[in-house]
């Protein structure tokens, strides 16, 4: 198949480019920046250009500012919104407008859409929390209804935290609780929903072949735990203490208001369509994956 991604240099991005391209398909990376090379796209002009690539099978849009670089200003929150509702919807008006329209469309979203829910567990029918980050993951979802009005199959995936040796929150951990600097945040209590990043890449492809499949899905292990057992469980596989608490108002006196919702917001979130699907997990154990990360 053809497969277009938008964010293919980021995190997510670049590891699904390779798991697709082992499988033997024709993978197009969306370019922005500096690039005039079909397929590009500028969203500002609201410019796609796919050059010779006339039918494009499935679109999976991954891109979007980095929510976690940088203290969150209005600009900043500004930003965050505009590059995701601005550029998904010149990419769902385009591909909408395709003579030979994409079948599928998997748009990246997040468990910030349900907000600060405590020991609430949360599953796709669970209705929309509140905050910045919750507003924003539902204006992006419907967005996409863009897409969907044209007649082409589209799911939100809404990730939690995404874990990998080599990328993103893990990696960031690694150095401090390693040198036996970690520690609880905040009252440790707030349930942290993660999934490994192999476990990101088999259910995108699951989605890919599970026509059925439709609307917004969790992509989160079947396992959350609390900020105070990922803790524990990381210092214990790496054979160090984590003795040193990251108190709340420390956390929201450095980082602001993105502290508050992306460090001691409690989000217990379930993969209820994934399981019903009949997806079977690599890792749904925070302790499998951590081990399988880590060699100490």
């Amino acid at each position: 198949m053809n497969i277009l991604i938008s964010g293919a240099s980021g995190f997510i991005g670049r590891h699904l480019k390779k798991y697709l391209l082992r499988r033997g398909h024709n993978v197009l990376a969306l370019q922005r920046k500096n690039s005039h090379s079909p397929p590009y796209w500028n969203i500002d002009k609201k410019i796609i250009d796919l050059g010779k690539y006339k039918q494009i099978d499935i679109v999976v849009h991954l891109a979007g500012e980095n929510i976690a670089k940088g203290r969150w200003t209005k600009k900043k929150k500004e930003e965050i919104k505009l590059s995701r509702i601005k550029g998904t919807r010149l990419l769902c008006e385009y591909i909408s407008s395709l003579r030979y329209k994409p079948k599928l469309l998997i748009a990246a979203s997040a468990i910030g859409f349900y907000g600060d829910r405590g020991e609430e567990e949360l599953t796709e029918d669970s209705p929309k929390g509140s905050g910045f980050l919750a507003d924003v993951c539902n204006l992006w979802e419907r967005t996409t209804h863009i897409a969907l009005a044209s007649g082409i199959r589209v799911v939100n995936i809404r990730l939690g935290m995404v874990l990998s040796p080599n990328d993103g929150a893990l990696k960031r951990m690694l150095v401090p609780f390693k040198l036996g600097l970690g520690g609880v945040i905040g009252t440790g209590k707030q349930y942290i929903s993660w999934i490994a990043i192999e476990d990101v890449l088999g259910a995108i492809y699951h989605i890919i072949k599970n026509e059925d499949i439709i609307g917004p899905i969790n992509l989160v292990s079947p396992n959350p735990v609390t900020n105070k057992y990922f803790t524990k469980t990381l210092a214990k596989t790496l054979h160090r203490p984590a003795l040193i608490p990251l108190p709340s108002y420390i956390a929201q006196l450095f980082l602001g208001e993105m502290a508050k919702e992306l460090l001691l917001a409690s989000t217990r979130v379930i993969p209820k369509k994934l399981n019903k699907s009949g997806y079977h997990f690599i890792y749904p154990t925070l302790e499998s994956a951590l081990r399988a990360y880590i060699i100490t």
